[in-house]
């Protein structure tokens, strides 16, 4: 199990370039990635997403990459001849006009927009790719541990609230038996007291125990229940993310409990439904954190 909150970072030196990774997550209902990096990597980005899904499958993920390239290795500096000669065309003019002195060093004129510019030679981009892929990797693996970590607490909680669950669930089932039987003594004594008469219609009395065994037994409700507690309980065990099956079935498990809650004819049964929704509630909050 993991939680779909983590951060992972990660640092790369090779061959005087720098990278840097950080990863960061929090809750979504699906899977939303956002990738922050500079301008001369950007072609990699489609290729930064693909690796980041092959490992998480839901939360809403930033990916932050810094990028420093002190390498001559692969680099061409480019000087943009025509822009260049089109300043100093327009430089002379405007000296001339102005009666000023035309002295540039053309360190100067380097400075000026886009007359020069840094390229990465293309068969280099397959190296720097590579490279950036080893550092998302390892920034990566750092993420999924962090996750890890956090998913097992979640897991542990998750056990102890859904075996509290389990626990009001049978003491419901004990609850629940004799039900029948305790009307049936406490009809007949009604009867004969509102009659006074020992003389009491059996078949009156057979048709309200139908009546009422209709209106108030729970026995498929629990059924169902204690099986979604089951498939609960299998499924926080599984590696592959769980997080919508789980949250499907306690939808189900609140649906079991309210109808279990509609039909109580005790007192002590209506409590542990409390105590049961109160921990479903509880379990809900902490899946909307499981992947």
């Amino acid at each position: 199990m993991k939680s779909m909150t983590g951060f992972g970072r990660a640092k790369l030196e090779k061959n005087n370039r720098i990278y840097g990774i950080e990863i960061k997550s929090v809750n979504h209902k699906y899977s939303d990635i956002s990738i922050k990096l500079p301008r001369s990597i950007s072609y990699m980005e489609d290729n930064i997403k693909k690796e980041v899904l092959k490992n998480i499958s839901r939360g809403k993920i930033d990916v932050f990459i810094t990028y420093e390239n002190y390498s001559e290795q692969g680099k061409d500096v480019i000087i943009n001849h025509e822009l260049v000669k089109k300043y100093i065309t327009e430089f002379n003019k405007f000296a001339e006009e102005n009666n000023l002195s035309m002295d540039i060093p053309i360190t100067e004129i380097t400075k000026l927009p886009d007359v020069l510019t840094l390229r990465t030679i293309e068969d280099d981009e397959d190296i720097i790719q590579s490279e950036v892929l080893e550092a998302l990797n390892m920034s990566i693996s750092n993420f999924v541990n962090m996750r890890l970590q956090e998913g097992e607490k979640i897991k542990e909680d998750l056990k102890r609230r859904i075996e509290e669950v389990e626990k009001k669930v049978q003491e419901i089932s004990v609850y629940s038996t004799g039900l029948i039987e305790e009307y049936v003594v406490k009809l007949n004594q009604r009867l004969k007291e509102m009659l006074k008469t020992d003389s009491i219609n059996e078949e009156r009395v057979l048709t309200e125990v139908v009546i009422y065994a209709d209106k108030c037994s729970i026995e498929e409700e629990l059924t169902r229940l204690n099986s979604h507690i089951n498939q609960f309980k299998q499924l926080i065990n599984e590696e592959q993310p769980v997080g919508k099956k789980l949250d499907f079935l306690i939808q189900e498990m609140n649906r079991e409990t309210n109808t279990i809650g509609s039909k109580s004819v005790k007192l002590e049964i209506t409590n542990l439904v409390i105590d049961i929704k109160t921990n479903l509630e509880d379990i809900r909050e902490q899946i909307q954190n499981v992947e």
